[in-house]
């Protein structure tokens, strides 16, 4: 299914820095929501911005926890009036980019929701879709993502942040995960795929011990397997033009091979059961 063309949402308040390389910044929409917000002069690339627009679209269709996205329009007059709206490299300042930026909506009002990067293995324990581990494995191996599983942890209606098949009570409240932080893939911006065993798997290995065989990444493998060119096509589509440039034609190399890469994913799984520390030690 091509999803229709992305209507930018303005950016109308800074609320406050982000921690993380690209220096980003939490931000207040003209849509009521909040979203962090990558911008096209931050110190790791602007290609990072068209990374994160690719991998939020293939998530949602593999329907993995993934927070909603958006092109966020940045005034340049909110820039200039908003002192804390600047970019630190090499020792120096720069205002934050006007214009077309990434926007990963925050899953709340941040004045009220409050949202963690890290918890203790007993928490992580009583996340309701923990099992959604086991799918970013697929993903961030597919796409070669070169940075380590980030998430972040949070009360919510857990049916928000499951697949729509996986049913129960769609009012009930638990402790949920949400996949961020996709800047990355695709070897950042170099635009290439870098394999190896460990990329792409969670450190806390324990996530991983309903892992049993090839059977336990199954819903999730057949979705990339079924992927549709026509969603690739549609995320050249929507990306726009000043997050590469004149780097379009590479862009349109890029989503070819990953489209191509599709078949290579069950091997990269076997690859890294065989590594030297077996993240699935219960698949015999």
């Amino acid at each position: 299914m091509v999803l229709p063309a992305a209507m930018p949402v303005t950016a109308k308040q800074q609320f406050a820095r982000m921690r993380g390389g690209a220096q980003a910044q939490l931000m207040w929409a003209s849509d009521g929501h909040y979203y962090i917000v990558k911008f096209q002069n931050n110190p790791q690339h602007r290609r990072v911005l068209a990374n994160e627009m690719v991998a939020h679209m293939l998530l949602k269709h593999l329907e993995l926890p993934v927070p909603d996205w958006a092109i966020v329009e940045v005034p340049p007059e909110l820039v200039a009036n908003c002192a804390q709206l600047y970019i630190e490299a090499g020792g120096r300042r720069q205002p934050c980019a006007s214009g077309l930026q990434f926007g990963s909506r925050y899953p709340g009002d941040p004045a009220r929701l409050v949202v963690w990067d890290y918890v203790p293995d007993e928490l992580l324990r009583q996340v309701t879709n923990v099992d959604c581990f086991v799918g970013m494995v697929v993903f961030d191996k597919w796409v070669s993502n070169a940075d380590g599983r980030q998430a972040i942890f949070f009360q919510d209606r857990a049916a928000r942040w499951r697949p729509a098949a996986a049913g129960g009570d769609p009012q009930q409240r638990g402790f949920v995960a949400a996949m961020i932080d996709h800047g990355f893939a695709f070897t950042a911006q170099r635009w290439t795929f870098r394999d190896a065993p460990t990329l792409g798997v969670y450190p806390r290995h324990w996530v991983y011990q309903g892992v049993t065989g090839y059977d336990s990444f199954g819903r999730w493998l057949e979705r990339v397997g079924q992927l549709n060119s026509l969603v690739l096509d549609d995320a050249l589509k929507q990306v726009p033009v000043e997050w590469y440039g004149d780097d379009q034609a590479e862009l349109e190399r890029l989503l070819e091979q990953l489209y191509g890469r599709r078949r290579l994913v069950p091997d990269l799984l076997r690859a890294a059961k065989n590594a030297l520390q077996d993240p699935f030690p219960n698949w015999r």
